[in-house]
């Protein structure tokens, strides 16, 4: 081989090397510090407002009247759930005072649940005090949230004793 081949191909693996090197530190950035939350406009009321144009999901129960409400009232005093159970996972027995307003679940150290697994995103998901109830709101986590097995992609109500799974860990929400 020539001398100027031998250099244009040092110079092509050199080069491949380096996108490689930066492939990893984006991917190490973005797994450490999460992507970028973009806002639909400051303008919005809601942290959830595009919820509220779209119909809440469905039941197979429910799917043949849609006029009827997807959880139906309960009678008597409002039940708004005040702690959070771990039921299952590395923290399991854990009970955590729900707070005021909402509560941030992610592996982030800033997450009012600090969540630490493979499964689980640095922002992963939030719970919302929202008309006197619970909502979950994923926030755009890799592995999902699952409310009752069911896959959360909107701010979806929480009821009282229902499995919320986030990674290896499952969580349910009570008097």
């Amino acid at each position: 081989m020539s001398a100027l081949t031998l250099l244009i191909l040092r110079l092509a693996f050199l080069a491949v090397l380096w996108l490689f090197i930066f492939a990893v530190v984006y991917a190490l950035r973005s797994d450490l510090f999460g992507q970028r939350v973009r806002r639909q406009g400051s303008d919005v009321a809601s942290p959830f407002a595009s919820a509220a144009v779209v119909a809440p999901p469905i039941s197979v129960a429910s799917a043949a009247t849609p006029t009827e409400p997807v959880a139906k009232p309960r009678s008597g005093a409002k039940t708004v759930a005040k702690r959070l159970v771990i039921t299952s996972g590395p923290k399991e027995g854990l009970e955590i005072e729900l707070p005021s307003e909402q509560l941030a679940i992610g592996r982030s150290s800033e997450s009012g649940l600090v969540i630490r697994d493979d499964y689980t995103s640095t922002h992963h998901a939030r719970l919302l005090l929202w008309n006197d109830g619970w909502v979950v709101q994923d926030l755009d986590s890799t592995n999902g949230t699952f409310l009752d097995g069911t896959r959360v992609t909107l701010p979806t109500p929480v009821p009282l004793n229902t499995p919320v799974t986030i990674g290896t860990t499952t969580f349910e929400l009570r008097r």
